[in-house]
């Protein structure tokens, strides 16, 4: 594998993360608080929609 795929594929899984911590805290929200903090849902909805996006474009433009 070439050095160059191994630094596309570090920076895929980055963007992987990002999109699993998102996800994550919406969990938390609707596991723990959800009738307090029930008004984050959107906005944190909306970053996670961008996040898989980003990581799925990224991947599909350095064919990984």
């Amino acid at each position: 594998m070439s050095e160059e795929i191994k630094v596309f594929k570090k920076e895929f899984a980055k963007r992987k993360r990002i999109a699993v911590e998102i996800a994550s805290e919406i969990h938390d929200i609707v596991e723990d608080t959800l009738w307090v903090d029930y008004n984050k849902m959107p906005e944190l909805s909306q970053k996670l929609i961008i996040a898989v996006e980003e990581a799925n474009s990224f991947k599909k433009e350095k064919g990984l």
